[in-house]
């Protein structure tokens, strides 16, 4: 295991920059997710971390060493790639055991651990076969048994489980992560899919644009996002957000007015009337009641999934989703009326789109 820590880290192609002077530390035993859409700079990050990308300003620190100059196979670091990138002439047995072979490691060591890892990933039966004869998730076990086998002080996952369907990446997500609790090795995670953030990190790093928006626990940006952008990144459905003005209703409780429905804040929140907002409110945070209390909709689509149901709707000029516990008897252009759980609301700065404490 290993710190790894960055020190205004930069990265340009040409007069393009792409990384943007970032900093912050992983501790030792850390599972780190790196999250945030596509171009964002999170996989040039991490290939910056493997070495197979030059830095152009900064530093980058394995367990205390710079290691800015030294080659990929000089880090002591092991990656796992999205294509798996496993050699199809080898046997699993062969591929795994490929990087300590390369290194003249002892054939009875190999082979020892080849064993442990197929045992921890479950291919004790499949060490005979070759790629071509596995199934995708088997494939990326392969990968993953790979680096374990070399005993890295760092796990690197660019984007392991995009290839797979639906149903497996759930299965591969769990396991990833019980892996990490065995081995306690420090993991440094890439996806675009905040869902595998939220479900396996121990903290999260949310990028845009090379920049840095956002560090926490999963929870921490759920429920306390920085800015706009985070909050509606993090969580799926996303985060309903309308744009309003912050007013006061008929009884002079605080209220943002949006076109003509007035959307109801907590007390506790410190804003002017008058200042132009954000109104933001999760799909789950939200609930039907009846016309005299709530803000009126038309239903556009609703999505039964089983033990929820969820609601496309239209309030003025915009759609917002609505997730309901257990099933509703609701049909296109129906109208319906709704209320918010006001501690759960969230205001941003219409400008700076800075999150209103």
């Amino acid at each position: 295991m290993a710190e790894v820590a960055f020190r205004n880290i930069q990265k340009s192609y040409g007069k393009t920059k792409i990384i943007h002077g970032i900093t912050f530390d992983i501790a030792e035993g850390e599972f780190v997710v790196l999250v945030g859409p596509s171009g964002c700079g999170k996989s040039t990050l991490l290939r910056m971390i493997a070495g197979l990308e030059e830095i152009t300003d900064g530093e980058i620190r394995i367990d205390g060493r710079v290691v800015n100059d030294l080659d990929a196979k000089d880090r002591d670091i092991a990656m796992v790639f999205q294509s798996y990138a496993l050699y199809p002439h080898m046997t699993v047995r062969e591929n795994m055991g490929f990087s300590l072979r390369l290194r003249s490691a002892d054939a009875g060591l190999t082979s020892q651990r080849v064993n442990e890892a197929a045992k921890i990933l479950n291919l004790d039966s499949l060490l005979d076969r070759y790629p071509k004869e596995l199934s995708g998730g088997q494939r990326q076990r392969v990968a993953m048994g790979r680096a374990i086998v070399r005993d890295p002080k760092v796990f690197l996952f660019d984007e392991p489980l995009s290839n797979l369907d639906a149903k497996l990446r759930v299965a591969m997500r769990a396991e990833i992560k019980s892996l990490h609790y065995r081995l306690k090795t420090t993991t440094v995670y890439v996806t675009h899919d905040q869902i595998e953030a939220m479900t396996m990190a121990d903290k999260i790093v949310v990028m845009h644009d090379g920049v840095i928006e956002q560090i926490g626990t999963p929870l921490d940006l759920f429920d306390s996002p920085n800015n706009l952008f985070v909050a509606q990144f993090i969580g799926s459905p996303s985060m309903n957000v309308v744009k309003g003005q912050v007013s006061s209703d008929s009884s002079g409780k605080l209220c943002v007015r949006v076109a003509d429905s007035l959307w109801p804040i907590s007390e506790k929140v410190n804003v002017g009337l008058g200042r132009d907002v954000f109104y933001g409110i999760r799909p789950t945070d939200m609930h039907l009641t009846t016309q005299d209390l709530g803000i009126s909709a038309q239903v556009i689509v609703v999505e039964p999934t089983g033990a929820e149901t969820e609601l496309l709707l239209r309030v003025g000029n915009d759609q917002i989703t609505l997730v309901v516990q257990g099933r509703v008897n609701l049909r296109p252009d129906e109208r319906v009326f709704l209320n918010t759980n006001t501690e759960k609301v969230h205001l941003f700065d219409a400008n700076t789109q800075i999150r209103i404490q």
